[in-house]
């Protein structure tokens, strides 16, 4: 009847508008994603721990973190206050870094100064790791945007409102202790790629 053959034709066009509305809609962005995800501490996954040592590009020595919460780029390869324990913050490149042998935090004041800290968990003490073209890494931290880990060539630290990602000082190199060797798998393998047996329809696809 009449009523039935309305009520179909309104059910179609109320489908046709549905996918419509579906198939218009905007991929989501999985870059923006990362990037947002990257600024938020992960508090849900679980975070992986390396060990090693931050050779200072100018002062030609390792970063150290001493028990009177100063830090300075004078250390020896091996010596025990240049051994670094860093944690990840975000899935991303955001790290904690302590000394393995003061248990200190570095961490940027708001004068730009490197000092240590018990208690790491402010945004002053986490920083992104930047891999450089000339394999460098840089160090910016992420409350003081633009403000870098530097060092000058006597290894003193140099305040973050004078560094520049290009300039020597905030360049460094990460290097093992002198005769460590990894104790753990994800102290120096961030993934661990799993190979699963492939089955007849795997193959054909």
């Amino acid at each position: 009847n009449l009523i039935s053959k309305l009520s179909d034709k309104r059910g179609f066009l109320w489908n046709t508008v549905k996918c419509f509305y579906v198939t218009n809609q905007s991929p989501p962005n999985f870059t923006q994603h990362v990037s947002e995800q990257s600024k938020v501490t992960d508090r849900t996954s679980r975070r992986l721990i390396r060990i090693y040592q931050l050779y200072s590009r100018t002062s030609g020595k390792h970063v150290q973190v001493l028990p009177n919460k100063k830090i300075n780029a004078m250390a020896e390869d091996g010596d025990a206050h240049a051994k670094l324990i860093v944690e990840t913050d975000t899935f991303g490149s955001r790290v904690r870094i302590r000394g393995a042998e003061t248990d200190l935090y570095i961490c940027m004041n708001k004068r730009g100064k490197l000092i240590g800290k018990k208690n790491g968990q402010g945004r002053d003490c986490i920083f992104t790791e930047i891999v450089l073209e000339n394999n460098y890494t840089a160090l910016k931290n992420v409350r003081y945007e633009g403000w870098y880990m530097a060092f000058t060539r006597r290894g003193r630290p140099r305040k973050g409102s004078r560094t520049r990602q290009h300039q020597r000082e905030v360049h460094f190199m990460k290097r093992l202790p002198k005769g460590h060797q990894p104790t753990h798998p994800s102290h120096h393998r961030p993934f661990d790629f799993i190979h699963y047996p492939f089955s007849q329809r795997t193959k054909r696809t």
